[in-house]
């Protein structure tokens, strides 16, 4: 153990095991320090089972003008975007990357690697990649629209090289354990130990921010732990779940013949029993697409205490009930679409949380919004553990950026740029619009947006046919802007006169 002494230090990111169409998830704590710290004994006899990102703050002011140094803890999708919204924000990342490589799970290899998520070698992510890309870098018009997961993994090295986060990443150095330190209610202090693989060397540091299934004597296999089919030629297969993974291996054996068949009732040591009373006996082998368990075990319960994947937070990623919020996690939500962005969006808030230009909701709503939004979950999901933590894809993405400060008034734009707000109302919701005003503006924002249908179709033109098909007339869109515009009015004006009246 050593002293460490530092005049600034911060925070950040966990990467979970989640199912190879989670981009991963993300921890992000915060601090300031401006007097020498001490070095603190903790407890790492249990690694952590994920890469996390993290950082110390120590709140003295409201407006934190003096954080510097952030811990980002995991180099994967939503470690990436940490970083560069640390930088972005004039914080200082560090980030610690218990692996040889960035990507998380998106960076495929043959071995298994105990701990290490990782996509099957036929994975093909199931976002398009125009809803997929980090708001300020559109992914190249080359690239499939639906990539496997090597363009995914050349994506991350491409964002990663043009917003030079390389530098800031300390590969194969794993977090050990995260604790408050004694004067947290008043510092909002978190102390860190980590290990660097290499050497096995142990540092603290202090940063400014199913039933049965036991008696089956056939192979049981996790998705997580599934790579290829090779060895299952000729093999009678229960996959269990239709899930993204569950649904991803059974695609692979699709030259074969599946059948699809209710809940399992029961194993014995050769067969399945299910639950409308049917049985099927000499399985070799059971693949288990049943989701995964997540949690901090890094962190005391005291701060966050998973229950059957059950967490409260506030807009799924703030303890509410820290004396200082200088905690974030980042990634901790299932998204009905890509988590890329709403990673990004989620580091973008926390940094701006931790400086002090965006307040949190006393500790009341926060815990009104969380009893809220477990209850419209119970009324739209079966009780499950998978259903814990969904997300709506442009809900949860505007939610948060109306707390950012940078969701486009599409209003507004359509009386200075109609074209492109039309492109925003009657398009998908791509990440590019976030960029369009407030923090974190993007002056490419508007064209990435004109041009988000020809990268889409770029990949498609394998065969030019010698001649140019001639452009659509703008009847159309100004036909559209006008009736857009006579519903605003209707809406605001002739509503309001009636109302007055």
């Amino acid at each position: 153990m050593q002293s460490v002494s530092d005049s600034g230090s911060y925070t950040l990111v966990y990467k979970s095991r989640g199912c190879p169409r989670s981009a991963g998830n993300m921890l992000l704590i915060c601090k300031t320090q401006s007097r020498k710290t001490e070095s603190a004994m903790i407890d790492y006899s249990e690694p952590l089972k994920n890469s996390r990102l993290f950082g110390d703050l120590n709140i003295q002011n409201i407006k934190m003008s003096t954080v510097r140094r952030v811990a980002v803890i995991g180099a994967g999708a939503s470690g990436l975007t940490a970083i560069k919204c640390c930088l972005d924000e004039d914080l200082e990342p560090v980030c610690f990357e218990r692996a040889d490589y960035i990507s998380g799970l998106w960076h495929y290899t043959d071995e298994v690697e105990e701990g290490q998520a990782c996509v099957m070698k036929s994975t093909v992510i199931n976002t398009s990649k125009e809803m997929m890309s980090y708001s300020d870098f559109p992914i190249p018009k080359e690239y499939p629209f639906y990539m496997h997961n090597k363009y995914v993994d050349n994506y991350f090295h491409l964002y990663a090289d043009k917003f030079g986060l390389k530098k800031y990443i300390r590969f194969q150095t794993e977090v050990k354990q995260i604790s408050q330190d004694e004067d947290f209610k008043n510092s909002g202090k978190w102390k860190l130990t980590i290990m660097d693989k290499k050497t096995n060397t142990i540092e603290d540091v202090v940063f400014d921010a199913c039933n049965g299934l036991s008696d089956f004597q056939g192979k049981v296999v996790h998705t997580h732990d599934f790579k290829t089919p090779t060895g299952y030629e000729g093999k009678r297969v229960v996959v269990i779940g239709i899930g993204n993974s569950g649904g991803d291996v059974s695609y692979l054996f699709a030259s074969g013949s599946i059948i699809v068949k209710p809940d399992i009732k029961q194993f014995t040591t050769s067969g399945v029993e299910f639950t409308d009373g049917t049985f099927v006996d000499d399985i070799d082998a059971v693949i288990l697409g049943t989701g995964y368990i997540f949690g901090f075990p890094f962190l005391d319960k005291s701060v966050i205490d998973v229950q059957q994947n059950k967490v409260d937070m506030y807009m799924l990623m703030f303890p509410p009930n820290l004396e200082r919020h200088t905690l974030a996690i980042i990634g901790c939500f299932q998204p009905l679409g890509a988590i890329m962005l709403l990673s990004e969006m989620q580091s973008r808030l926390a940094t701006r949380v931790f400086k002090g230009d965006v307040a949190l909701p006393s500790r009341d709503e926060m815990w009104a919004e969380i009893h809220h939004r477990r209850n419209e979950m119970a009324e739209r999901y079966v009780e499950s553990q998978r259903h814990t933590i969904q997300v709506d894809y442009v809900t949860y993405i505007i939610e948060l950026a109306e707390m950012v400060g940078c969701n486009p008034n599409l209003r507004q734009k359509l009386l200075t740029d109609p074209k492109l707000a039309l492109k925003c109302i009657f398009g998908p919701c791509t990440p590019y619009q976030f960029r369009l005003t407030g923090p974190g503006k993007w002056n490419g924002a508007r064209e990435a947006i004109m041009t988000q249908w020809d990268r889409t179709f770029y990949p498609l033109k394998t065969r030019p046919l010698g001649f140019k098909a001639e452009k659509s007339s703008n009847t159309f869109y100004l036909y559209v802007f006008f009736i857009v515009v006579l519903a605003w009015f209707i809406k605001n004006i002739l509503f309001f006169t009636i109302k007055t009246n």
